[in-house]
């Protein structure tokens, strides 16, 4: 038998790609449709799912809880006037907010029912002349943010003090997904904010465009606040609920 002499070694080829990280944009509608089948209930919120969604409890993150209690009074003043019309079988609408925080990190709190104040005059104006053709209502979906801290008002038309060039993309409010709710008479659009600087976030408005500054303001929400810093996101989760009455 003849002999081989010599050393056997391992070969193979090694390529490499780089993968360039998608803009800011990009990203944040990969985590819109990731996550727009939320946690939170697309539904009328009995008094019970009010406090789940909205007050601390046991179980949850210190954080959230601290937050939900400096919230309480900001989502009490709403979610009273909501409960009432129900109990009393009155027809109604009303806006409810549920806020998440995405760390750059890529922690997640979700810190739940942040108000259901408060649909403006502006917006009901253009609803009504959505009915007549005038405008299109699917527009209705432009998330902006500020740290505005008025309380809201019907007649309010913009938010206090929106936040433009601290958003990523700059002056761009986040464009929300369209969808219905759990139940046929809510409507939901969930959209998330990304920020390249610190943001003490207070308020909220879902609005016709998504350039800030403009654009017909149809619901504004007041919250405790919440700290974005560089690279963190702020997902909105919006239903506008519309009830029947007797």
């Amino acid at each position: 038998m003849a002999e081989h002499g010599g050393v056997s070694r391992p070969a193979g080829d090694l390529s490499l790609q780089v993968i360039r990280s998608a803009d800011a944009r990009e990203i944040r509608d990969r985590f819109d449709r990731l996550t727009a089948l939320s946690s939170y209930p697309a539904k009328e919120l009995t008094l019970s799912e009010v406090a789940h969604f909205g007050l601390p409890r046991a179980g949850l993150d210190d954080r959230v809880n601290a937050w939900r209690t400096a919230n309480f009074r900001h989502l009490v003043r709403g979610a009273r006037r909501a409960m009432m019309a129900r109990a009393l079988r009155l027809s109604n609408f009303y806006g409810s907010l549920y806020l998440t925080h995405v760390r750059g990190d890529g922690e997640v709190l979700e810190l739940g029912l942040a108000s259901m104040r408060v649909v403006t005059t502006a917006g009901v104006n253009f609803l009504v002349d959505a009915m007549q053709g005038i405008v299109e209502p699917e527009v209705l979906k432009y998330h902006g943010i500020g740290t505005g801290a008025t309380a809201e008002a019907t007649g309010d038309t913009a938010l206090v003090t929106e936040s433009t060039t601290a958003l990523n993309p700059d002056s761009t409010r986040a464009t929300g997904s369209l969808t219905e709710g759990g139940t046929a008479n809510v409507f939901r659009t969930v959209g998330t904010n990304t920020v390249d600087a610190s943001v003490a976030c207070t308020e909220h408005g879902i609005f016709s465009q998504a350039a800030t500054g403009g654009g017909t303001l149809l619901d504004r929400s007041v919250f405790s606040v919440v700290n974005l810093a560089s690279g963190d996101s702020l997902q909105s989760t919006y239903d506008f609920t519309i009830t029947a009455g007797s």
